[in-house]
């Protein structure tokens, strides 16, 4: 005679151990995932990790993870594709599609016949895919990618328990991959900033390690870059005897590209300084030369003087400079135009020089437009005019004085608002012997 309530319970015995032996899967999986990407550090490797176990889990025969870049919903980036068994089979493009779906639903999507799926009518699927088991990535309820499996083997159908298991382990892989990938930022970063101050010392060796030393002249410049490295450029070099070549550029732009660009133009205004036999001319002929290596959004202003300290002149070419003002020992003062368009957007542009004869206690005072640009937290500008007010009131003092008066000036008036442009000076006076 049977026993009624075993036989009653029979079932419910079965419902328990089958939920039991589940359990005991999922737990066994997870802590193979941990397992395997505990030591790992590169984000590559987690994820091939993660979809090798996800494939054995579910018994599937290709696997893809598909991240979402920070920046853009729309943008996302394939990064492992992992087929699983001797056959390569084809490797299956479907993740804007259904990324897409992720995006708005952000839950696990199972289909089972994907050519008679609603949900994706109008896509053409290849007639190698059978089944399609895909789960969302999510961190801080934000998607981040998605984790998908294609075919079950055998030919069979991913199930509720398949598509549960790969929604435990997305739920996992999510903040294990945002945390690879916040660590590979972080290394990242700090090697571009170690980049940048290696940069930055290359630039500061570039430009005048001390001042000029010339009979009868007084001569000092300083750059301030508004970041790390800068597009400002200034530079004092020998070009013939008792010749000295003066120069002040500003490179369109800031940051590393324009301090690369900085180097190159230094580099092709001394070699052509050399050469060229005048300021015009040396200026024509770097001009060629940056038209040819460089983009058409670069462009370069710059002044360029050759000081003859013998015969007290100095012979320039602006080629689309802020004005150099000269300041004699009454307060008169020229502004120094004579010149060109900017470099690098002509090629065959043609430039200009004077010359001028200095007298004692003339003053020459080059700079950048991040002076004259330079904003206080209200938004407004420093201006030509507190410019010229501190050449004035300083203008018999020696040049170190006053390009320290014009900076401790705009230092005030910017306040607490930081740099929006490198900041760029040089200033040249003949002294007075007979003083």
């Amino acid at each position: 005679m049977s026993n009624p309530l075993k036989s009653s319970s029979e079932p419910l015995l079965h419902e328990e151990n089958v939920r039991l032996q589940r359990a005991v899967k999922e737990l066994s999986v997870l802590n193979d995932l941990a397992t395997a990407i505990g030591g790992l550090q590169n984000s590559k490797e987690i994820i091939q990790s993660i979809i090798h176990r996800s494939l054995r889990a579910v018994a599937a025969e290709q696997g893809v993870i598909t991240l979402v870049e920070q920046s853009s919903v729309t943008a996302m980036r394939t990064l492992v594709r992992t087929m699983d068994g001797r056959d390569p089979g084809t490797k299956f493009h479907l993740d804007q599609q259904l990324l897409g779906w992720m995006h708005l639903h952000k839950q696990p999507l199972l289909i089972d016949d994907p050519a008679k799926d609603e949900r994706f009518r109008g896509v053409t699927w290849d007639p190698s895919i059978h089944s399609v088991l895909s789960v969302p990535l999510i961190v801080k309820s934000a998607l981040r990618g998605m984790l998908t499996v294609y075919n079950k083997k055998g030919g069979g159908q991913f199930t509720s328990d398949d598509q549960r298991l790969l929604a435990i382990i997305g739920a996992q892989s999510g903040q294990i991959l945002e945390n690879a990938r916040l660590a590979e930022s972080e290394k990242e970063l700090q090697l571009l900033q170690e980049d940048i101050r290696v940069a930055a010392r290359i630039q500061r060796n570039l430009l005048p390690q001390e001042t000029p030393v010339l009979p009868h002249y007084d001569i000092s410049g300083t750059t301030i870059p508004a970041q790390v490295v800068g597009g400002d450029y200034f530079d004092f070099f020998p070009v013939g005897e008792a010749q000295l070549g003066v120069a002040l550029g500003d490179v369109s732009g800031k940051g590393l590209p324009a301090s690369l660009l900085m180097a190159n133009v230094q580099a092709t205004l001394r070699g052509q300084a050399l050469w060229a036999g005048g300021a015009a001319e040396c200026i024509r002929r770097a001009n060629r030369l940056l038209y040819m290596s460089t983009s058409s959004d670069r462009f370069v202003t710059l002044f360029f003087a050759i000081l003859d300290s013998a015969h007290h002149t100095l012979t320039y070419c602006n080629a689309g400079q802020d004005p150099p003002v000269l300041i004699d020992a009454a307060g008169r003062c020229t502004r120094l135009t004579t010149g060109g368009p900017v470099l690098g957007v002509m090629e065959n542009a043609v430039y200009e020089e004077s010359t001028l004869s200095l007298q004692p206690d003339d003053v020459i005072l080059a700079y950048s437009d991040g002076f004259s640009e330079a904003l206080n937290p209200g938004g407004d500008m420093f201006g030509e005019e507190r410019i010229m007010s501190v050449l004035h009131e300083h203008r018999a003092a020696e040049t170190a004085t006053i390009i320290s008066a014009l900076l401790q000036s705009i230092a005030v008036h910017a306040g607490t608002a930081p740099p929006s442009d490198d900041r760029t000076v040089i200033a040249v006076r003949r002294r007075n012997v007979n003083h």
